[in-house]
């Protein structure tokens, strides 16, 4: 009971922070079950592919939870959200296949070295102005976009996003900013729709393939549901660059324990 209660609290805080930047949870949630609930520092969890397919499924349930509360309030654009989703389908299936393949040493430097490199994307998310479109006068109904350019990025955002566990709005959200010239709510708010499709397909395939433990996953995913609607909230009303800042600090040095746990 306590175990649940603290996974439960943990995925609060998760899914306040996906919501809020709209990059899911995973990026948090693999790497802290890694270090605290495996071998030998916890026993929960088995195989990296166990810690991959339950943080999807609490992904899943932030994305879900938060692609509701931004749909409410008219902030997702779905000219790009549903053809950037059907386009990380393919990528996502495949991922959660190949995940078999990345296990020990190989994943923990193969994540570590994401990690970092996702630091340095956004601490550049944080410093451009490229990033800055600004909402007033922006209409998701008729701005113009790159949409095509967008759908190949997205085949290479479903695969990251089930291979890693991690969601693939770490990607997309810079993406529909830099590149597409979205407001950063609209980029947070369509990523988290996106997230929402890519996490389903990765999440029904790594149950097929039986890498989902039910409770501690319930347990984080009831807790991301919460936490989701509390992060919409924050991002409405603020700009999150003091998150970004510290959480770009907790990626690198993750990321670089990772790497160091497994040379």
């Amino acid at each position: 009971m306590i175990s649940f209660i603290t996974l439960f609290l943990v995925g609060i805080g998760v899914g306040c922070f996906g919501a809020l930047v709209g990059l899911g949870g995973g990026l948090i949630m693999v790497p802290l079950f890694m270090l605290t609930m495996m071998p030998p520092h916890g026993t929960t969890f088995e195989t990296v592919q166990q810690v991959i397919g339950t943080s999807l499924f609490g992904v899943l349930l932030n994305a879900m939870s938060g692609s509701w509360a931004y749909w409410k309030s008219n902030l997702i654009m779905f000219r790009a959200a549903i053809p950037f989703a059907i386009a990380t389908i393919p990528g996502a299936w495949l991922g959660g296949t190949l995940s078999n393949y990345f296990s020990g040493p190989g994943f923990s430097i193969t994540f570590g070295v994401t990690l970092i490199l996702m630091a340095a994307v956004m601490w550049w998310k944080k410093n451009s102005k490229r990033g800055s479109t600004p909402i007033e006068g922006f209409d998701p109904k008729t701005a113009k976009f790159n949409l095509w350019l967008g759908v190949f990025l997205s085949l290479f955002v479903g695969f990251i996003s089930s291979i890693l566990g991690i969601g693939g709005g770490i990607i997309h959200v810079p993406m529909m900013m830099f590149i597409l010239g979205f407001p950063t709510i609209i980029a947070t708010a369509t990523s988290t729709f996106v997230l929402m499709i890519s996490a389903l397909i990765g999440t029904v395939s790594h149950a097929m393939l039986g890498h989902i433990l039910w409770v501690p996953a319930i347990a984080v995913g009831v807790g991301a549901i919460v936490g989701a609607q509390i992060g919409v909230k924050l991002a409405k009303k603020s700009k999150p660059k003091l998150i970004l800042k510290l959480l770009c600090l907790a990626m690198c040095l993750v990321g670089i324990q990772l790497i160091a746990r497994a040379i």
